[in-house]
């Protein structure tokens, strides 16, 4: 892979699926709906955080539907600007029948010099026509529905063994509250004599 294809280790590690923003998304905005919704619920602890930051990626998800939409448009765009690409690179075929008309007709190769020229002309045209939303293009598969609904199942199984803990967690407190205190934890009374 060459240095202008390499990925950045954010996306390579998907990095973006774990903040909830993709590329174009802006950082401020979802900090700024996340703090509404803070201010909405009031989260005390650790575990109410992190259920006010899963409301704030799902609302942002559910908001920001069109970035999907735009990296599979930005990536059918960049398909087509390199069909052109790839039909140069077919090795070139007379049409049928030609080949008895012609008999010192061969299949040729095409020139690596007009591949390459070619694929620096894509190259130019993608980088010009897709530059807003190239980091859509580059980081594949994190920027698709499918990801996405990959991400929330995962997501749902997680969230219910989780949930599944927490009722354990109050079935016990509620147990050991309704507990009577063994007689030796209790202070002994004085006797008087």
């Amino acid at each position: 892979m060459s240095k202008r294809n390499r990925l950045p280790a954010a996306l390579k590690h998907g990095a973006y699926s774990q903040t909830g923003l993709l590329p174009g998304e802006d950082p401020a905005a979802f900090k700024k709906l996340h703090d509404d919704l803070t201010a909405e619920f009031f989260p005390r602890g650790a575990a109410e955080d992190n259920i006010v930051t899963d409301l704030a990626h799902l609302y942002w998800r559910k908001q920001n539907m069109a970035t999907y939409r735009l990296a599979e448009q930005a990536r059918m765009r960049r398909a087509a600007i390199y069909s052109k690409l790839n039909a140069l690179q077919a090795p070139r075929m007379p049409a049928w029948g030609l080949l008895e008309a012609d008999p010192m007709w061969k299949s040729v190769d095409p020139d690596p010099e007009e591949i390459r020229a070619a694929q620096e002309e894509a190259d130019k045209q993608a980088r010009e026509e897709l530059a807003e939303v190239q980091e859509l293009i580059d980081i594949g598969k994190v920027a698709t529905v499918e990801h996405l609904f990959e991400e929330l199942s995962v997501m749902e199984r997680l969230d219910g063994l989780i949930d599944k803990c927490i009722k354990r967690l109050l079935m016990v407190r509620g147990v050991k509250s309704m507990m009577i205190e063994p007689p030796e934890s209790k202070p002994r009374a004085l006797k008087s004599s």
